[in-house]
């Protein structure tokens, strides 16, 4: 099983954005969060900061949604190339038709759930979906503890996953350092958002590295 580390920007240098996205030019992705003060308690960046920072990126972008009018505003982040867009299903009015229109435009089409949020009432749209994303800590702020709760909710993920015909990513977001990803990777995941365990090492590449790693060594 390969395991994919798409790191946070959001621990990352404002000020140096394009070298802080070649530092992690290793890794699958890099993990775009986008708040808007509303559906989440903290401001980041829109539209034309993304699609700028696309156009100097390495590596392909994973666009994380933290906002509300999802409907609105996702597929113009499809359309300006981003590869895989992710919105809440908690800000999504017509996840169906969204995700849909997601694929359409050319990006893989993912939806995100707060810790709260139960996965069961979304298991029939698995097969809409290109990725599947479970906050492990309350989305809005970077540097979070991973919450132990959402570990089961990982597990009943993956194993639907397993028994439906979807070809699904089950990504966690969310505290992420190198022993709470093996956790993660036992429960189900393989694919990891990690923010300051990366950028917050000596060698972010080595940091990266080192994730993988330990997700593949899952007991």
């Amino acid at each position: 099983m390969s395991y994919h580390i798409n790191p946070s920007i959001l621990s990352a240098d404002f000020a140096n954005l394009a070298s802080e996205l070649d530092a992690i030019k290793t890794a699958d992705a890099a993990h775009i969060d986008v708040m808007d003060n509303h559906f989440v308690p903290n401001l980041t960046w829109g539209l034309p900061v993304v699609k700028r920072l696309k156009e100097v990126s390495p590596i392909p972008f994973d666009v994380h949604l933290m906002i509300e009018d999802a409907d609105r505003w996702a597929p113009e982040y499809a359309e300006i190339g981003c590869e895989s867009v992710t919105f809440h299903a908690e800000a999504a009015i017509a996840p169906i038709k969204l995700a849909r229109t997601l694929r359409e435009s050319g990006a893989r089409a993912g939806m995100a759930l707060r810790p709260a949020t139960a996965v069961e009432p979304y298991l029939d749209m698995l097969s809409e979906l290109d990725m599947l994303l479970i906050m492990t800590v309350e989305p809005g702020f970077g540097g979070q503890k991973f919450l132990d709760v959402t570990l089961p909710k990982i597990r009943r993920a993956a194993q639907a996953i397993q028994g439906s015909d979807a070809k699904l990513t089950l990504q966690v977001d969310g505290g992420i350092t190198e022993e709470i990803i093996v956790r993660a990777a036992e429960a189900g995941a393989d694919c990891f958002v990690a923010g300051s365990s990366v950028y917050g090492a000596d060698d972010p590449a080595a940091a990266i590295e080192g994730l993988r790693q330990a997700a593949g060594h899952k007991h």
